[in-house]
């Protein structure tokens, strides 16, 4: 089969191509189509299935670059991971952030259901293995609501798992020995603002990015709370992170219940919670799974070579 897609009259090429043609290779590679650039047009060949799906890919990176101007390889990824049958456009809006250097999305059924959920509850639990965007879209969620003003705050808290007595053999202030904890909330942050902003959310207490134990004692009204990496939490901590919230407020717990780093023999509180709260009806549950996975394409088949491992006797 082949056909011929028009590119945007506007568009730069060396963009949609990008670098040394190296999107063209990446869909040539992973779709197996045959592809040739004249002009204003890209004519596609190969099988059928294959020819529609990179069609359908080129079309989403020319709406990307015309909306947001950019593009990058792992947007690509996402495309080609995608499907037009997935989502109806409604459902798969942009989630609105500070930045609009990117379109923050869901990108798989999953994620799609995680964020609607998310909307709809007040207290959500997410469950899934690395790369599935639990954190990242928990974090769109609560920055979309602050731009708002649909909210006051957001609090961000992750649980050191060495924070005990082996946090105390760190160098420097307790800002110092608790900052590697929680960077990748930083990360997730400075990717949907620009830098200075946060830093001025951050100084005015909107913006709170927290170790665990400091949120003991607090009520937290009008505010999104996300807890990160949950499945290291104590049933305490748990419980006490779960009693915190309050008036107005929205709370997301996240975590990856196959990478518990807790002392042996001592229960996960997320997974406590999930079992003791699954009958109460306003909060939700979701499970993403490695179909999920949006980073790096090897990410996937990294985790399902693992998945599969059996342990040596």
């Amino acid at each position: 089969m082949e056909t011929t897609i028009k590119l945007e009259p506007t568009q730069k090429q060396l963009e949609l191509f990008g670098p040394g043609d190296s999107f063209l290779r990446l869909i040539r590679k992973s779709l197996d189509v045959t592809i040739s650039a004249r002009q204003n047009t890209l004519t596609l060949s190969g099988t059928e299935k294959n020819v529609n799906k990179a069609a359908e890919v080129f079309n989403k990176m020319q709406e990307q670059l015309k909306k947001y101007h950019s593009l990058s390889s792992e947007d690509i990824s996402v495309f080609m991971m995608q499907s037009d049958s997935d989502f109806k456009d409604e459902n798969n809006a942009p989630i609105s952030v500070y930045s609009h250097k990117k379109a923050i999305k869901p990108n798989t059924k999953g994620q799609m259901k995680y964020v609607q959920t998310m909307l709809k509850n007040d207290l959500t639990f997410c469950i899934g293995p690395a790369g599935t965007g639990k954190t990242y879209l928990a974090v769109a969620i609560a920055v979309s609501m602050l731009k708002k003003k649909q909210i006051r705050r957001i609090v961000l808290a992750r649980p050191a798992v060495e924070a005990g007595e082996k946090l105390g053999f760190l160098p420097g202030d307790l800002q110092a020995k608790v900052n590697p904890y929680l960077r990748p909330l930083f990360d997730a942050i400075e990717d949907m603002m620009e830098f200075n902003q946060m830093r001025k959310l951050m100084d005015l207490d909107i913006i709170e990015i927290i170790p665990l134990a400091f949120m003991r004692g607090r009520t937290l009204n009008e505010s999104v709370i996300i807890c990160d990496e949950a499945q290291n939490t104590s049933p305490m901590q748990m419980l006490m992170v779960l009693t915190r919230l309050g008036q107005g407020s929205k709370m997301i717990i996240t975590g990856d219940i196959t990478q518990i780093d807790l002392p042996a023999g001592q229960k996960s509180g997320m997974i406590e919670a999930i079992e003791t709260l699954r009958r109460i009806k306003g909060i939700g549950y979701v499970q993403l799974s490695q179909t999920d996975i949006v980073r790096h394409k090897l990410v996937q088949n990294i985790v399902q070579a693992y998945k599969k491992r059996v342990p040596k006797k």
